[in-house]
């Protein structure tokens, strides 16, 4: 083995991130294979390469019989004591055949079959550099399109974009600089194929991630995540510290980390909601920006019906069905929305109005533990209705 090649098997595993072990490995495969092909040779056959003196040599093995049937696979038990006299019957004799101009012919038969091993050892490399980057984001270039892909180069590997995860409201060309999500790291034939997508909810919890301290520390999390890529989104958070206003992490001084996400997605709205373990607070909170009168909650149908002021309904509800549609499926909740005539009419604020009775609205003053009285001099007086009674 030349100097060159021993060069060029380091050069490569630095390189390619290749061990010269796994490069070593695919150097002896292609040196029998060549040695079969060229010299018509059926023979089992080992190949000894010697880094340190540079030499290649082929060796024949063949098993210790006493009648030979195949004499490229099998020695006489009296020839293989020639050789060494403690063989015996079933060992394996290694006999050397190296031909005289192997080197030669072995090199230009093998480059082939060391470039196919070479190359499915790098593709090996990279899958599983980007099986590690499964459900993560990259920043990626476009390279092409067509009809079905948009083709984003991730550096060491292009990633397919998919119609079905293509942003409704983006217009790709090619050179623009673009965040990916990568839903799948599969090992295909001609290499790793990797999936990746505009449209993923996780995409959104990764740039609140890139953007947030406070999510990227564990501060703040990120409970729950709805959205409809390109139009709007909801995401609700929760801090357990009482201390930290997690909404206001999120959106920023004057808005300016939402609004880099924003302006990522090409302006998808985005509200952020302040998550709760009670159903009645989360739900309200969910369909932000309305305001809700009450929530009705109903445990096993895991449904609630939320009453919303008259002229909120539409807000509520959203266009198209988006709001209410994104809450639900935010908070996991079945969500009907009426507005408060409605509800009025279905007596569903007959709770509502008995509260709002316990304070009688002539006499506010009923409640407390004394009435307040004036004597003839016009001096306030402080007088307990017991005291009154007892008199």
């Amino acid at each position: 083995m030349s100097s060159d090649l021993v060069e060029a098997i380091t050069a490569l595993e630095k390189d390619k991130g290749i061990s010269k072990e796994v490069l070593l490995e695919a150097l002896e495969a292609a040196l029998i294979s060549a040695y079969k092909r060229n010299f018509d040779q059926a023979q089992n056959v080992r190949v000894d390469i010697d880094e340190g003196l540079g030499q290649i040599k082929v060796y024949a093995r063949k098993e210790v019989v006493e009648s030979v049937e195949n004499k490229n696979l099998q020695l006489l038990l009296e020839q293989a004591k020639s050789l060494n006299p403690h063989y015996q019957l079933g060992d394996t004799v290694e006999i050397e055949v190296t031909p005289r101009n192997f080197g030669r012919i072995a090199a230009q038969t093998a480059k082939q079959v060391v470039t196919q091993r070479v190359r499915e050892a790098e593709r090996g490399v990279i899958f599983s550099e980007f099986i590690d980057r499964e459900d993560d984001i990259m920043t990626g270039i476009v390279q092409r399109l067509d009809h079905r892909f948009i083709y984003v180069d991730l550096g060491r590997v292009e990633a397919l974009l998919p119609q079905s995860e293509q942003m409704p409201n983006e217009t790709y060309r090619p050179h623009d600089r673009i965040k990916v999500y990568i839903t799948k790291v599969e090992n295909a034939k001609k290499g790793p194929m990797i999936t990746v997508s505009r449209t993923h909810p996780g995409l959104l919890k990764r740039l609140f991630e890139l953007e947030v301290p406070e999510i990227f520390d564990g501060t703040v999390e990120i409970k729950s995540i709805s959205r409809e890529a390109g139009d709007r989104s909801k995401i609700a958070v929760y801090a357990e510290d009482p201390t930290v206003d997690a909404v206001g992490a999120c959106v920023g001084q004057k808005g300016a980390r939402v609004q880099t996400i924003v302006n990522e997605l090409k302006g998808e709205k985005i509200d952020i909601v302040l998550w709760s373990e009670d159903p009645v607070t989360y739900v309200a909170n969910a369909l932000s920006p309305s305001k809700v009168v009450k929530v009705i909650v109903h445990e096993e149908e895991k449904a609630t019906t939320v009453v919303v002021p008259d002229y909120q309904l539409s807000l509520a509800i959203g266009k198209k069905g988006q709001n209410a549609r994104l809450a639900a499926k935010l908070t996991g909740w079945k969500i009907d929305i009426k507005s408060e005539t409605e509800a009025e009419e279905a007596g569903l604020l007959e709770d509502l109005a008995d509260e709002k009775a316990d304070v009688d609205p002539e006499h506010p003053e009923s409640e407390a533990a004394g009435q307040e009285t004036k004597n003839d001099d016009g001096e306030t007086l402080t007088e307990d209705p017991s005291e009154t009674e007892d008199k």
